[in-house]
Formats: structure tokens, C-alpha cells, sequence
């Protein structure tokens, strides 16, 4: 089967991780710090939060920027769950924005539409991993005094109009976990350049506690507070270490996920039964997803069931957030809420895309769709 994403693991990653294995700090030791600051680097931002996944990520973002029980947060129809769960986590109430038509991220016209008195922030997804119009985003937040939080976890190393996608919001996460662009098995960050954000996130990961073990051994100490209710998102050091040494390599990734994509794109071309998604210019696509839109003649589950059939892993991302049951029986959302969003999920299909994907792959994968389409 050729997945839709994978990770890639050499030599040099297993050693990263041996070489802590050995060491005397498996946790709360000096690798996190390292990691932490290797991202901050790479994004262009001041403070990097590591967590342990991008979920928990999200959930010290949406606590750091004061979200409370009642409050009001925008987030995208078209985005995995944990967009929205994480306002959910914290009492909130995940308020549901269509997408524009040709790129599938959050339409900053509805943004402006769902805004009430009782809107605190908007979550932005860079959905496949090309950056949200993060100008119109900028200035609507500013209007209304409301929190950008950027979920990235698509976006590592993509940039919008020359700045790094870490590097826009008042705060973006990432995710580590394997299909996205650098793996550290399970893992996430958050990143921000409040230095007040940065110390609400880090004592958030760490059940609230103000010190860490390793910072109570250095100082020879026992005592420590618990300020408020936090819970344990911390990640490990092997897994900092294996997050180390994938950045490394992701300037060389993200220019074979273009590559990739560059193959896609020539081989539809003008077909308009296979429409790959719009891509804006003065930005850089990472590519984490490459999403096609399928003619509305094409039965979509037939084509997904016929390329699994043939070991192609195709996904489909996503159903939109508000008709899982969970938000329809919670929130009373319901089909119509985002009309762009509801159409778009019967007809787009992720193919696959990973660095490690060659280009006779992208031939089978693409002559096998071509041969169920006829």
C-alpha cells in the first residue's frame, strides 16, 4: 500500500534518540530546551512550547489566550477535530466558519459574519498546508480585540508573503506526528512571541506546576505550587532528540513535497474532472495534504474504494467538524451551517505526498485514477 503520508527515519534519527536513551535525563532534561529553540529559530519566533501532541498544543494556546467557559471561539468547518475540541476542553464554545471555494481555508467574509459580543478568538487552519489570507485575518482580529491562534499542524516551514507561518499569529501550533513534515512519533509545539503566553503554555503542560523536576535538582529543592489546574502534555527528551534531527532535513523535505506536487499539477493539467486545490501566490506550500477536487459526475467513495483497492492509501480530509454527532448533539449544529465546506468534502480526495514518494509512484497513482475514471 502507498500511504498517503508516512515519515521518514534514517541512521542519524535512530541515533539521536539511542544516544538519550543512554543518557541520564529521559524526560524534563536539557534535549527539550534544544528543541524548543531550534523551532523558535526555524519559525522566526521568540518562544517555542514543546507538548505532546498537536492537540495539546492547541489546548495550552486556546488556555494561554484566556479562553473561558461561555466564550466564543471561530474555528474552520474543513479541519481535523482536535480544532475544535480544544475550545470544547476548556468550556468554550467552537463557533463554525465556511471555507472560500477554490482553497478550502477559513473565509475571513464569514469570520467577520459569526463575529459576536461574546468572541474571544479565531483559530486559523492552513489547511494542507498553504497559509490562511493572513492579512484579512490580522485586521479583523485587531478590530474586534481578538486572539489569532494558528493551527499549523500542516504548515511547518510554510510562509506567507516571507514570513514563516510560526511567526504571524499571536499563536501557532504544530504537530509532530508521523504523516505530517517532521515526526517525533507523537508530539506538538506551540509558538508565540509573548513571553506571557510562552510561561502560561509551559506551567499549562506541567499539571500546572511552576518547576519541573530537572529545575528543583538544580537547585537543590523539593518544594513546588500547583497555581492552577494544568495536565501532563510534557514531551520527552528522545522524542526532542528525534525532533532535532528531523528539522534538520526539512528545508531538503519541503522542496521534494513541491517537487512532488509540481508532478501532480502537470500531469492534470486543464482537466477539470480532477481539479487539484488553488494555490495563492506570494506564499510557500508545504504540502503536507495534495487534495484534489473530483467533478460532481465522478462518484467520490466509488474512486476512493477503487484506489484503495489497488494499494493506493487515498484519504479524505475532512468530514467538516460541525456534522460529526458529537457537535450536532452538543451544539446543534446541523448540514447548511457551511454550505462551501459541505459540498467540497463529497468530492475532494488527498493523494499521496511524502518526501520519500518517487516519481514512478506518482505515475501508478495517478494512471490508476485515471483508469477508474475512464
Amino acid at each position: 500500500m502507498i500511504p498517503y503520508g508516512k515519515q521518514s527515519i534514517s541512521k542519524d534519527d535512530i541515533d539521536a534518540v539511542v544516544s538519550v536513551l543512554e543518557s541520564d535525563f529521559l524526560t524534563t532534561g536539557p534535549m527539550v530546551g534544544e528543541f524548543e529553540k531550534e523551532l523558535a529559530d526555524f519559525s522566526d519566533t521568540e518562544y517555542a512550547v514543546a507538548v505532546s501532541s498537536g492537540t495539546a498544543a492547541l489546548h495550552c494556546a486556546v488556555f494561554a489566550a484566556g479562553i473561558r467557559p461561555g466564550d466564543e471561539v471561530i474555528v474552520p468547518a474543513v479541519t481535523f477535530a482536535a480544532t475544535a475540541n480544544c475550545v470544547v476542553y476548556i468550556g468554550g464554545i467552537p463557533v463554525f466558519a465556511d471555507s472560500t471555494e477554490d482553497t478550502l481555508l477559513i473565509d475571513p467574509d464569514d469570520v467577520l459574519k459569526k463575529i459576536t459580543p461574546k468572541t474571544k478568538a479565531v483559530i486559523a487552519v492552513d489547511y494542507a498546508g498553504q497559509p490562511c489570507d493572513y492579512d484579512s485575518l490580522k485586521r479583523i482580529c485587531t478590530e474586534h480585540n481578538l486572539v489569532l491562534i494558528t493551527d499549523a499542524c500542516h504548515s511547518i516551514g510554510s510562509e506567507y508573503k516571507g514570513r514563516k507561518t510560526g511567526s504571524i499569529a499571536d499563536i501557532t501550533c504544530y504537530s509532530f506526528h508521523p504523516v505530517k513534515h517532521i515526526t517525533t512519533g507523537e508530539g506538538g509545539a506551540a509558538l508565540t512571541n509573548s513571553q506571557e503566553y510562552a510561561e502560561k503554555m509551559r506551567v499549562f503542560r506541567n499539571h500546572g506546576i511552576t518547576t519541573d523536576f530537572r529545575q528543583r535538582e538544580q537547585k537543590g529543592a523539593h518544594f513546588y505550587e500547583m497555581s492552577f489546574l494544568g495536565y501532563n502534555y510534557r514531551l520527552t527528551d528522545f522524542q526532542s532528540a528525534l525532533g532535532i534531527s528531523q528539522l534538520k532535513k526539512l528545508p531538503h523535505w519541503l522542496k521534494r513535497r513541491n517537487e512532488i506536487a509540481d508532478l501532480y499539477f502537470n500531469i492534470f493539467g486543464k482537466d477539470d474532472r480532477i481539479r487539484p486545490l488553488h494555490s495563492e501566490e506570494n506564499l510557500f506550500h508545504s504540502y503536507h495534504l495534495f487534495v484534489v477536487r473530483l467533478i460532481d459526475t465522478l462518484n467520490r467513495d466509488t474512486v476512493f474504494k477503487k484506489m484503495r483497492e489497488a494499494g493506493i492509501g487515498v484519504n479524505v480530509h475532512y468530514i467538516p467538524v460541525h456534522l460529526h454527532p458529537f457537535y450536532k448533539e452538543t451544539f446543534a449544529t446541523c448540514e447548511g451551517l457551511c454550505p462551501v465546506a459541505e459540498e467540497a468534502y463529497k468530492r475532494i480526495l488527498s493523494l499521496p505526498i511524502y518526501p520519500g514518494l518517487e516519481e514512478s509512484d506518482v505515475d501508478f497513482v495517478t494512471d490508476t485514477l485515471y483508469s477508474i475514471i475512464g
